[in-house]
């Protein structure tokens, strides 16, 4: 009897142990709860950059391979480039033959606008003339009246009035050949302008041949250098799929270059936890992979939509029957700790995040 009571009292105590450490843990719980948010749907991102060429060619050097670590500006990956180098080369000599147009144009307008000066000047000769053979006429005209009133008085001979009419004559023809010169130059001088504004278009129509030339030479070098691919950031090739030989063509992928520049968690918590969740609030991070390691980090943001938003085929509730499911909102998540440690993690790790939320 006394052995049954011992057995009733060891039972009793031990519930009541269960009990205490049973309520422990559920005030302990409550408390946390009131100043933690916490889930494992959480994992580590990264930026994954593919690798792509710009032109298309055969693969002539491969220098990396799955899991190389490089830095930014190496080569991952060298292109066979005498097609495009052939380019550059067609396109110099078009340049060159462009400029020698050009400065073939040019010198034709510099004759161009000698001839129009040689014309203004002998349009300018040609006037001066006409004024010389105006004052000849206009003399010879009054010696002539002079001569013909005094022939009506025998007053001269008459070989003396003939000699006259033929100086009158001779001057008049004199002033129509001089104007008739005029009249050549200025036709010519007409002539001369018009085509050295033809020699202007024509210098300007080169230049801009001269200019397209020079575009075709920098875009025939730029595609010579895209034959080079490097890395755009610093980080770690994964998912090779290229080989010495290869065919490539423009956008397709070699390489998945996962960055080392940041990397940050993107944990989905329930709607209901985001109550008091906002961007500055510090997170202790656990990976599974590191059991023995804690991190550090703090939100930076909360999404504007839940994830069911972005899915592909999201849910239409306004058709068939509704049943209500709690949404999860993606939360991103810095980590403060030392880019040492940060490198430990690998994107698409899972981990587990708690927010201090007060």
């Amino acid at each position: 009897m006394e052995t049954k009571t011992n057995k009733n009292k060891r039972f009793a105590l031990v519930l009541g142990v269960l009990v205490l450490a049973g309520a422990a843990f559920g005030i302990t719980k409550y408390i946390h709860s009131r100043h933690h948010e916490e889930t494992d749907d959480a994992q580590v991102e990264s930026d994954i950059s593919p690798i792509i060429p710009k032109v298309p060619g055969f693969i002539a050097r491969l220098l990396v391979d799955d899991n190389s670590v490089v830095k930014k500006g190496d080569t991952l990956v060298v292109l066979d480039d005498r097609d495009l180098a052939l380019r550059v080369l067609q396109a110099e000599a078009a340049l060159e033959n462009a400029k020698a147009s050009l400065a073939a144009v040019r010198a034709g307008y510099t004759t161009s606008q000698e001839n129009v000066l040689s014309s203004k000047s002998t349009l300018q000769a040609s006037e001066g003339n006409i004024e010389i053979a105006e004052v000849r006429a206009r003399r010879a005209e009054q010696d002539f009246k002079r001569y013909e009133e005094l022939i009506k008085t025998n007053s001269i001979t008459k070989q003396q009035y003939e000699q006259a009419e033929a100086e009158r004559d001779a001057a008049l023809k004199q002033l129509e050949v001089a104007k008739r010169q005029r009249e050549a130059s200025f036709r010519e001088t007409s002539a001369r302008k018009a085509q050295s504004t033809v020699s202007d278009r024509n210098i300007a129509l080169a230049e801009t041949v001269v200019k397209e030339r020079e575009a075709d030479v920098a875009f025939a070098k730029l595609q010579l250098s895209y034959a080079y691919i490097t890395a755009p950031a610093a980080g770690v090739i994964s998912r090779k799929n290229a080989q010495v030989g290869q065919l490539v063509q423009a956008g397709q992928s070699l390489f998945a270059l996962v960055t080392e520049r940041q990397k940050w968690v993107v944990a989905n918590f329930k709607e209901t936890q985001l109550e008091k969740m906002k961007p500055g609030q510090e997170v202790e991070i656990e990976v599974d992979a590191f059991p023995h390691e804690s991190f550090k980090g703090k939100v930076e943001s909360i999404s504007p939509a839940t994830g069911a938003k972005f899915a592909l085929l999201p849910a239409d509730n306004a058709s068939g029957n509704f049943v209500k499911v709690v949404q999860r909102i993606p939360v991103k998540i810095v980590l403060t700790e030392s880019q040492e440690k940060a490198s430990l993690l690998r994107a698409g790790m899972n981990v587990i995040v708690d927010v201090h939320i007060d």
